[in-house]
């Protein structure tokens, strides 16, 4: 089935307008079922992020001193937008990251407006508290929240509109103007969506979104000596650099970094929910999610049944475009990742692990990689112990709770983790014991506006959604008075 790209902005939202970038330079965005060119879009640089930055502070003036109920209803408002151009939204995303249309349709769509309609709620909410001092005399002591300034935000290319929402909810609910830079590979939905936020009503400068390379704008954000705060969703490689570069004016950062996320099967679980969520934990999305189920850990006597189970799955998955209807796994998002995938299945096959379905690429054409289940390999293999960003699980077996609670800490991420029982003392003994931000019991990959995300160790610093996102977007402020 053949799909027309929408009409499309291909500059750099600065100021309320699209504009090229100042050099001229432009970045491609290619449909990753096929490699062709889907368009080129505008690339900024140093000076472009500047200008960016210059617009937000003029622009933060007056959004920070916008009434609570203005920002909610605008946030709002793009929410329903959303809903609106759902069919389009869900398009571009499927072209330009390669995920199933239908996918996008139903999932990644909603959620990105939920999300805005749970900071709209939070907008008028947002408020500081009082004290009583235990000093002599009268005294009246409280505390403000105010928006921290201006924020630069990174998003990642593995669900580039629910991550834009993840980041503006928050940040425009509390007052921040905002720079966003989308990944480079998957910039049309952010584009789309700066276009649907001005159309809702926000002011000129208070998103700003500059497309363009990590390493030059994404650096230009991190680095910027105007920017009061940088929010980052990607590897734990590139947070480690951030989080370098805002040193240069003690910014403030949050990172949600990678994951290598274990899911535990106990051998009295509703196997056949449980082995239909191991699939789900690590094929969703094409195993593109830093959440992904990528260690699976089964109970010794329910070992075969689980991951023979997971394996048939996996074989029966349709590949294809994800424009296809019929598509349940789509390619992955570029030829580099592909390459990087692979050769992490490679390497696993080399170091004595056998596939009991997948292990390698699908087809010729576009960058498709086949659901993977492996087994037997060494715990020490670069597919036990790294993130691999793709549609690979690594299956082990284990005996009892507290052997798999050590192995399942054995990692320097601390992302998610699933458990699977129908002991519920069981489950509350493990969740307790994982080292994880999200512990998901007999389900997986189920996340809610309410509910906080983010990471224990290398996977990162600070909680987004919930009210713990608020945190991060504000300054908290003493105000003590002497009557």
């Amino acid at each position: 089935m053949t799909h027309t790209l929408p009409a499309v902005q291909r500059g750099l939202l600065i100021d309320g307008r699209f504009e090229p970038a100042l050099d001229g330079a432009t970045l491609e965005s290619h449909d990753p079922a096929t490699g062709e060119l889907l368009v080129a879009v505008a690339s900024g640089s140093a000076a472009d992020v500047d200008r960016a930055v210059k617009a937000a502070r003029r622009a933060f003036a007056t959004w920070s001193t916008a009434s609570p109920s203005e920002r909610g209803k605008i946030l709002w408002r793009t929410a329903d937008l959303l809903e609106e151009h759902a069919d389009e939204l869900a398009l571009l995303e499927s072209l330009d990251n390669g995920k199933p249309l239908t996918a996008a349709r139903h999932v990644d769509v909603p959620a990105a407006a939920e999300v805005l309609r749970y900071y709209a709620g939070w907008a008028t909410k947002i408020c500081g508290t009082t004290a009583t001092p235990s000093r002599p005399g009268p005294w009246h002591a409280y505390t403000l929240r105010q928006p921290v300034g201006v924020v630069g935000q990174i998003i990642p290319w593995n669900l580039p509109l629910v991550m834009a929402a993840w980041k503006l909810g928050p940040a425009l609910a509390t007052g921040c103007t905002v720079v966003l830079k989308p990944a480079e590979q998957t910039p049309l939905t952010a584009l789309r969506l700066g276009e649907l936020l001005l159309e809702a009503g926000l002011p000129d400068g208070v998103v700003n979104v500059v497309n363009g390379l990590g390493h030059t704008a994404g650096a230009a954000i991190a680095a910027h000596p105007d920017v009061d705060k940088v929010a980052f969703t990607g590897s734990t490689e590139t947070g480690r650099l951030i989080a370098t570069a805002a040193l240069g004016n003690f910014k403030k950062v949050s990172l949600e970094l990678g994951g290598k996320s274990p899911n535990v099967v106990f051998a009295d679980a509703d196997l056949e929910a449980a082995t239909a969520g191991a699939a789900l934990g690590i094929f969703a999305n094409q195993g593109e999610v830093c959440t992904a189920a990528s260690r699976l850990y089964v109970q010794r006597d329910a070992f075969d049944e689980v991951v023979g189970g997971v394996a048939r799955l996996a074989d029966e998955l349709a590949i294809g475009p994800g424009t296809d209807p019929a598509t349940e796994i789509g390619p992955l998002v570029s030829d580099e990742h592909m390459q990087r995938v692979t050769g992490y299945i490679e390497a696993g096959l080399r170091d004595g692990a056998e596939a009991l379905a997948g292990g390698g690429r699908h087809g010729e054409r576009g960058w498709f990689v086949q659901p993977t289940v492996l087994v037997n390999a060494p715990r020490d293999a670069s597919v036990v112990r790294e993130e691999i960003f793709g549609p690979v699980v690594v299956a082990q077996p284990f005996d009892d709770i507290a052997e798999i609670a050590r192995e399942a800490n054995d990692t320097p991420y601390g992302l998610a983790a699933g458990v699977w029982t129908s002991d519920l003392s069981k489950a509350h003994r493990l969740a307790s014991a994982i080292d994880a931000g999200t512990v998901y019991v007999n389900t997986y990959h189920a996340t809610d506006p309410s509910l906080p995300f983010g990471g224990f160790k290398q996977s990162g610093w600070g909680r987004e959604l919930g009210p713990d996102a608020l945190d991060l977007y504000t300054e908290t402020k003493s105000v003590i008075v002497q009557l």
